[in-house]
This record gives C-alpha cells, sequence and structure tokens, in this order.
C-alpha cells in the first residue's frame, strides 16, 4: 500500500524520523518531512495530499492532538508511533486510534499504517 504514496513523517527523534522515512522510501512511497513539531506537522498536512501519515505522540512543540485531529478531519489516515502513549484528548475523542508503541520496530509501524491506509480506501 505503500508504494507510490506519499506518507508524512512528523517525529522529534532524529534518528526514529530518519528510520521510518528510509523504510517509507525503501517501499516506494515518497516522504514528507520528517519534521520534529505539531506546527510543522500541520503546515505540511495543509500543502501537501499525503495518504497517510506516521506521528509521535509528544513532539518538541506540544503533544500531537491538535495534529492528529486535523488530520481526523481531513480523512488522512496515520498511526502514532509512541513510548508514552496517546495523549487523553485524542485518546477520549477517539479512543479507536492507532498506537504502536515504542521501541517497536519501523517495521511494524509501516504494516500498522499499511492496514489503517487499507481500511480508510475500503470505507471510501
Amino acid at each position: 500500500m505503500i508504494k507510490g504514496r506519499t506518507i508524512l513523517i512528523v517525529e522529534d527523534e532524529p534518528l526514529v524520523a530518519l528510520d521510518l522515512a528510509d523504510l517509507v522510501e525503501h517501499q516506494g512511497g515518497n516522504v514528507v518531512g520528517p519534521v520534529h513539531t505539531v506546527r510543522e506537522g500541520l503546515a505540511l498536512a495543509d500543502s501537501n495530499d499525503a495518504a497517510g501519515a506516521i506521528l509521535d505522540a509528544n513532539l518538541e512543540d506540544s503533544d500531537v492532538t491538535q495534529l492528529a485531529l486535523a488530520l481526523i478531519e481531513k480523512g488522512t489516515p496515520f498511526v502514532i508511533y509512541t513510548g508514552t502513549g496517546l495523549p487523553d484528548a485524542p485518546a477520549r475523542l477517539h479512543p479507536d486510534l492507532p498506537v504502536v508503541m515504542k521501541p517497536a520496530q519501523t517495521r511494524v509501524v509501516l504494516d500498522a499504517l499499511d492496514q489503517r491506509i487499507e481500511m480508510d480506501n475500503k470505507v471510501r
């Protein structure tokens, strides 16, 4: 599912971000980012038509709530890759959001995103 698709990566740990970007590109996808703040993620989400996104839950400028809600409104499937779990607001509003806990392998994250994109395509 990743091949030929654009994936937004918002992750503030440089090595994790690069590992995710490398795997997306290795699978034939195009990477937007990676960026390390919610503000940058929102700007890229607005200016790009990503097929999916990988988000860290806690970023340099805040938790990912605002970006997650914006992507939900836009209809962009995503997965949250975090060491701390889902922030309270999105957990309360959307308890079914896919979360992959660190230190899972990046392949697991990409598989979770593939499943989310596939589910989204079936609904449409």
